[in-house]
């Protein structure tokens, strides 16, 4: 067996490609569009390395075009679960026993994978199946998920390197990080085709074995890095994925005494239900789970009256409206000062107006569909009690049409009360709540902020005053894992802004991190001595004086 101390590649961001007109990566993302619209798959679940198929097949449709069908996927049971725990477990032994530098090896083929042969197939996907157009699809599908493999293969190294500094005459200490004793359940979103692929490969980086149920409406771009990591030499079992109802996954997971751990993206209530299962179950664990979760957020802008009424106006509709709301950490409630606000409400209203609706097939269009129709019911109500509360007032958009798809345009909701509905309970949507603020009250609303919303995932605050951003980035630190200085609450980048809030928001553990990784495994202690005492005397027992 090779013997060394090796060096890793080091990780660099994936460029993004801009798909303007007249470059080769628009016509190849457009090919690979009109591929995967013209024919239907079926997606199989992976367990033990075998494609697994059933009779109970479920209808894969764009959410801005819910009559076209892209295919269908098996749903499975809990014997499929079962069968998917039997099979990681089997695997388990000989993967955690490949050489580190294997298990590196593979994941930076997948990051290759993912950036060059599967770039096109893989954003394709994500656009048609979860609605993204070209730039959020590129930003999410092809970049971040090659950067999270990348980074987290230095991050394997550079944990793996942390020895004792110190070791004394005639002793060897050194630590050796283990993965878990058990399997890990990874449970990911809809929204990001990224954190699909990072919440199983990152546990399974570490040596550790993986049943992944992610998102139904994320099937179709998961089997695509099912195929990535397949061709990059994944064994089979290391990651097993199954399409089953969440209830049916937790009642066989949850109560098997193997499980070690859950990697988790979603909402508050359905890890908070998860925490307390496993919290009722931990008699029958082998083990103390590690649970982590990056879960739900009320993301705000905070604007001083200071600030900049262009930078302002840009970081609202793009951190608003980028994606039709839909990630974690979008816009979801900002505060302006009186001031600033008929000439900020104007630049908005322009800026909204221009914006082209529709499928992700049009280029042009910048906002898409929401997910599916669960959700567009949900967020359309929320804007018609708006509309007849004397509380609120819809000053921008308002409208919503699901026809054809599940279209809602970006709305702007003024609060005549900081507490009113929709500026303290999560809508994931289009829709930005604003509270106006007598310019002199800028402390007061400081404690708005931080109060308002059970969550603390992203923020930001607006400036030119550095007093006012030193007194903000003080005031809102539990408010948000991730503070933005002049910018919108979004875009977090791996290796340069790790992922993550607390309270309502999760665990904090951050995605694109060393700590993150840390989560996976368990630490062991050895000391070997060279030269071993042979008596049990210490000097001070001897006589005398």
């Amino acid at each position: 067996m090779i013997k060394g101390f090796f060096n890793v590649p080091t990780p660099t961001n994936e460029p993004v490609y801009s798909y303007a007109v007249g470059t080769k990566e628009r016509k190849l993302l457009k090919a690979a569009i009109d591929e995967a619209r013209a024919k239907q798959v079926d997606v199989p679940m992976y367990i033990g390395g075998k494609e697994v198929r059933t009779d109970n097949k479920v209808s894969i449709n764009p959410p801005h075009d819910h009559q076209h069908v892209l295919g269908q996927y098996s749903q499975g049971s809990k014997s499929h679960v079962t069968d998917a725990i039997n099979a990681a477990l089997a695997a388990k032994s000989d993967w955690e026993n490949l050489p580190w530098e294997d298990r590196a090896a593979i994941f930076l083929k997948a990051a290759e994978l993912a950036s060059t042969k599967y770039r096109y197939k893989l954003n394709a996907a994500t656009m048609l199946a979860q609605s993204k157009n070209p730039y959020q699809a590129e930003i999410d599908a092809a970049c971040e998920f090659t950067d999270f493999l990348r980074f987290n293969v230095q991050y394997m190294t550079e944990i793996y390197a942390q020895q004792p500094p110190v070791s004394g005459k005639g002793v060897w200490n050194r630590v050796e990080q283990r993965p878990l004793e058990g399997f890990v359940f990874a449970l990911t979103p809809f929204n990001f085709t990224a954190i699909a692929g990072n919440l199983p490969s990152c546990v399974a980086m570490m040596g550790n074995v993986v049943v992944w149920k992610p998102s139904n409406a994320q099937i179709y771009s998961a089997q695509v890095l099912m195929e990535i990591f397949i061709e990059a030499g994944l064994p089979a079992g290391v990651i097993n994925l199954v399409y089953v109802s969440g209830p049916d996954a937790g009642d066989v997971i949850f109560k098997h005494p193997d499980f070690a751990g859950i990697h988790f993206t979603g909402s508050t209530g359905v890890f908070q239900d998860i925490w307390k299962t496993i919290g009722e179950n931990i008699h029958l664990y082998k083990t103390y789970p590690r649970i982590v979760g990056e879960t739900g957020g009320k993301d705000f802008i905070l604007v001083h009256p200071t600030a900049d009424l262009q930078v302002t106006n840009t970081a609202l509709v793009r951190g608003a409206f980028e994606y039709q709301g839909q990630k974690c950490s979008a816009a979801s409630r900002a505060y302006v000062p009186a001031s600033m606000w008929p000439a900020l409400k104007d630049a908005m209203t322009t800026d909204v107006n221009s914006f082209k609706i529709g499928g992700t097939e049009d280029f042009t269009n910048f906002i898409n569909a929401v997910i599916d129709e669960k959700s567009f019911d949900k967020i359309s109500k929320y804007i018609d009690r708006a509309k007849e509360s004397a509380d609120a007032e819809v000053v921008i958009g308002g409208t919503y049409d699901k026809s054809k798809g599940y279209f809602i345009s970006p709305t702007v909701i003024v609060a005549k009360k900081s507490d009113y509905e929709t500026m303290s309970e999560e809508l994931f949507g289009p829709v930005l709540t604003i509270f106006v603020y007598e310019d002199e009250k800028w402390e007061e609303t400081l404690e708005i902020v931080d109060k308002t919303s059970i969550y603390a995932l992203t923020g930001s605050v607006i400036a030119k005053d550095r007093y006012a951003i030193a007194q903000a980035t003080h005031a809102l630190r539990n408010a948000a894992g991730n503070f933005y200085v002049n910018d919108k609450c979004t875009g977090a980048v791996v290796g340069q802004q790790p992922f993550g809030g607390a309270r309502g928001s999760g665990t904090n553990d951050k995605a694109g991190s060393m700590i993150n990784l840390l989560r996976w495994v368990s630490p062991r202690t050895i000391k070997e001595t060279f030269n071993p005492d042979t008596n049990y005397k210490y000097p001070f027992l001897e006589e005398g004086e």
